[in-house]
């Protein structure tokens, strides 16, 4: 995937690609933790340019919910969207509802050419609607 993208194949490159597809949605920290575990000790500076390297090659995607810090996924490519849940943060993939790009029409264009549209569903997740009991 690096070389098809024409970015050399370094270590670090390899074990943030791989961090990124084995946690969608991870944040920046996690991912150094995970990079960390399997290299040992690799800056903050060098993940945030190899996420940096990833994103602008198009091999991950930068997504960044409102009030969140910003995530990286592995799915690029397609037109879907993300479910956030209000109560513990949790992001979840969902294909868009009808056809593969109907957000990409808007309403008015302005003159832009829409290539990309990002949409965030807004909710709770079962595991926190579902309501505690105790014994």
């Amino acid at each position: 995937m690096l070389r098809d993208a024409a970015l050399r194949v370094t270590r670090p490159r390899v074990a943030v690609l791989a961090a990124v597809y084995d946690r969608p949605h991870a944040d920046t920290d996690s991912i150094i933790r995970v990079v960390r575990d399997d290299l040992g000790e690799v800056s903050h500076q060098a993940v945030y340019d190899v996420l940096r390297a990833l994103t602008t090659a198009g091999l991950v995607r930068r997504i960044q919910p409102r009030g969140s810090l910003a995530r990286y996924e592995s799915r690029v490519g397609d037109n879907h969207h993300h479910l956030v849940c209000r109560s513990c943060g949790a992001i979840a993939d969902v294909d868009c509802a009808v056809g593969t790009t109907p957000c990409l029409t808007a309403a008015d264009d302005l003159g832009f050419t829409v290539d990309e549209a990002e949409v965030i569903y807004w909710g709770t997740c079962p595991a926190c609607a579902t309501p505690t009991t105790t014994h």
